[in-house]
Order: structure tokens, then C-alpha cells, then sequence
């Protein structure tokens, strides 16, 4: 396994993510523990995981999946490198509190607590801001950052979903207060979706913080899913995005496209598109979220592929970025 900083920070973690979002909704626990061993074996450190993961009234039982995990012992915990996501409201009885969502240092000092009881854990490595909270300021979010880092809660500060201005705004708030502010940033990117590129990506790298992109399949979209449809398997279990995407005639011709280079060369789709994010400037590592061992076995192939210059050219071709930043903003 190949590993990196993660952003300027002197944390080393894996070049792939193993993103947990399934554990629970989707995978049950015995299994869910299976896949982590796996992942853990093949030296990915680092896991991703959201204190709202596991959705509607089972909100919280992803954490409580690792944190049973964790309680194995082994060296366990001591050998991942745990990331986490505060924002979402954690209520289950219907109409939400005010006051147990966002960012407010209220709900922060509450869910981070939460979060560590679940996780059957004394700190989280990297604590991140699942979205935007345009109605609290950075200079709270700070002040309720900085207490947790002094009480040894969490180490390391990150975003996801957030804009490039986003991104300037919280360090420079947070360079204000002597804070190290935020380390990484968490965003959509993929080769069907690159629009990263024009000012996140950028921002990112201009602040020194990794990027860890979501949904590098897009959905299923870059999995191989005129393949699997052909095969009669659906372009993704349940026919979700990526179904719907494929109805589109233009969407439909560039996966293709994508679907016969890679034949050609005799190569996974789903590899390729892992394998072509690691090649980007700035990304610490994809977020791949198995539902199976298989599925984690195919996301390790991918992390020790070589794209040579011919293909990743052939690549831009068929899914052209929005040109380099802020060259791309020109007329």
C-alpha cells in the first residue's frame, strides 16, 4: 500500500480511504468487521466514517460498527487513522431539537462526545464538518475546535463539501486565532465530475490540505455500468444514479466511449477511474466504500495501477476538465 501526508500535517495515511457509509445500512456487523480486517491487513490506515451514517432512526450505528471493531483489540485502533463528520441532526423522534445539528460550538462539544462513546474510543484523528454552516461563525467553530484539540478529543480539523471560498475563509479566520485550522477538504470529484478542479482543488492545495474525494465511481456511473446492464445486472444493485444517468443519450455515449478505451487496454473500469484520482495533483486519497471483500480487493488493485501519459490523455478526451484555474475563467 502506498501512503502520503496527509496535507501538511505530518500524519501518514493510505492512498486509498476505506469509506464505511455501508457498515450497518447495507453490511451487517460480522461482515462489516470481515471487510475492515481485510482492509486493515493490506495496510489501509485510514477510514472514514459520519456520526450520521447509518440513516433514519439508525442514525449512529456505523460509529457503533467500528467502535465494536475496535473493542476486538488487536492494535486495532492504535494502527487506523480515524476521521469522523459532525453536521447532521442526530435526532430520531420526528421534528429535530434546535440546537443538535450544524456547527454551533454547542452541538460540536455535544456530537464529538457522542461520537467518542460510539466509537468506544478516546480521540478522533481527523474531526470534519460535513457541510457548509453558513449561520454559525468560523470564529466559534474555532473556539469549540481549539478546546477539543486541548482536551486531546480530536487531533486534526477538516471539511467536506465546502467551496474554494469556503476553504479561504475558515484558515484565514483560523491563521487569525494561531489555530492550524482546517487539513483536509472532502468533495465530489471523479472523472465524470471534475468541476473540483476550478477553485476547491485549487484552494485546497493553496492552504496545504489534502483532498479526499466522495463517490469516485460517481454513483456506479465509472463502475462499469453499461457492462453490468448488458450483463443483466443492472447499472448499479437498486438502480440508483447511475440508471437514471444512462437514460441520458450523451451521457450514455461518453461511458461508452469510456467503456471501449478501457477494453481495449484490457482494464476494470472501476480501477481505472480509482487509479486515474491518485494521479491527480493535490488528492490525498478516493473514498471507496465496499459492500464485499471483492469490492475492497478490486479498490487495492487500483491503488497500485499505472496509467501511462497515452491513456490518461485518451481520458481527458472523453471527460475534459474545466481547464486549469483561472485560465478556465477566461473568455
Amino acid at each position: 500500500m502506498k501512503y502520503t501526508h496527509l496535507g501538511r500535517t505530518g500524519l501518514k495515511v493510505s492512498r486509498i480511504v476505506l469509506g464505511t457509509m455501508n457498515f450497518g445500512p447495507q453490511t451487517d456487523e460480522a461482515s462489516s468487521h470481515a471487510i475492515m480486517d481485510a482492509a486493515l491487513d493490506a495496510g489501509v490506515n485510514f477510514f472514514d466514517t459520519a456520526n450520521v451514517y447509518g440513516w433514519g432512526e439508525n442514525k449512529g450505528r456505523t460509529e457503533e460498527i467500528l467502535g465494536t471493531w475496535f473493542a476486538k483489540g488487536g492494535d486495532r485502533r492504535d494502527k487506523t487513522v480515524l476521521a469522523t463528520k459532525v453536521y447532521g441532526n442526530m435526532g430520531t423522534d420526528g421534528a429535530p431539537w434546535p440546537n443538535h445539528d450544524k456547527l454551533s460550538a454547542v452541538n460540536i462539544r455535544r456530537a464529538v462526545d457522542a461520537s467518542l462513546k460510539r466509537l468506544q474510543t478516546d480521540h478522533i484523528d481527523l474531526y470534519q464538518f460535513h457541510h457548509v454552516d453558513r449561520s454559525t461563525p468560523w470564529d466559534e467553530i474555532w473556539q469549540a475546535v481549539d478546546v477539543l484539540v486541548q482536551q486531546g478529543k480530536i487531533l486534526y480539523a477538516g471539511s467536506s463539501n465546502h467551496a474554494g471560498w469556503h476553504l479561504a475563509q475558515a484558515n484565514e479566520t483560523a491563521a487569525r486565532r494561531g489555530s492550524l485550522g482546517l487539513v483536509s477538504e472532502q468533495c465530489l470529484y471523479n472523472l465524470a465530475e471534475r468541476r473540483a478542479e476550478m477553485e476547491v482543488v485549487p484552494a485546497a492545495e493553496a492552504y496545504g490540505l489534502g483532498v479526499i474525494p466522495w463517490s469516485p465511481l460517481h454513483g456506479g456511473l465509472l463502475g462499469g455500468a453499461i457492462r453490468k446492464e448488458r450483463e443483466g445486472g443492472g447499472a448499479r444493485s437498486g438502480a440508483g444514479r447511475s440508471a437514471d444517468a444512462l437514460a441520458n443519450t450523451s451521457v450514455r455515449e461518453q461511458i461508452q466511449a469510456y467503456e471501449d478505451l478501457l477494453d481495449k487496454h484490457g482494464l476494470e473500469p472501476g480501477e481505472v477511474a480509482l487509479a486515474w484520482l491518485l494521479t491527480r495533483p493535490g488528492v490525498t486519497g478516493p473514498i471507496v466504500g465496499p459492500r464485499t471483500t471483492w469490492q475492497l480487493e478490486s479498490a487495492l488493485r487500483a491503488a497500485e495501477l499505472e496509467l501511462d501519459a497515452e491513456l490518461l490523455s485518451a481520458l481527458d478526451e472523453i471527460f475534459p476538465g474545466p481547464g486549469p484555474s483561472p485560465e478556465a475563467f477566461a473568455w
